[in-house]
């Protein structure tokens, strides 16, 4: 098993920055590829970015590409989305994720967050 905490959600005006973190417990960290997801009320959850292993390869969905940028601290146990140039449509819950696989599906994460919230204000 993997636990998974974030934290670092709150609002902020459009523009403004956030950084989310996500401390993992449980099962070795550096096994598992990290993804960040985010869900909108009313849609389904999608990917936002995601880390492998050590860090050396990242993705991200092409809507946040320039602005959020994902890094894992390995000797902490922690990842992180360093979110700027925030727009109102990136309101969401913001969840981390676990998969044994490097991958961007929901499907093919096994272990995930409890979720923070992020409003950002027009």
């Amino acid at each position: 098993q993997v636990q998974l905490v974030e934290s670092g959600g709150g609002l902020v005006q459009a523009g403004g920055s956030l950084r989310l973190s996500c401390a993992a417990s449980g099962r070795p960290f550096t096994r598992y590829t990290m993804g960040w997801f985010r869900q909108a009320p009313g849609k389904d959850r999608e990917s936002v970015a995601a880390i492998n292993w050590n860090g050396g390869n990242t993705d991200y969905a092409d809507s946040v590409k320039g602005r959020f940028t994902i890094s894992r601290d390995v000797a902490k146990n922690t990842i992180y989305l360093q979110m700027n140039s925030l727009k109102p449509e990136d309101t969401a819950v913001y969840y981390c994720a676990a998969s044994g696989n490097f991958a961007r599906q929901v499907w093919e994460y096994d272990y995930w967050g409890q979720g923070t919230q992020v409003t950002v204000s027009s």
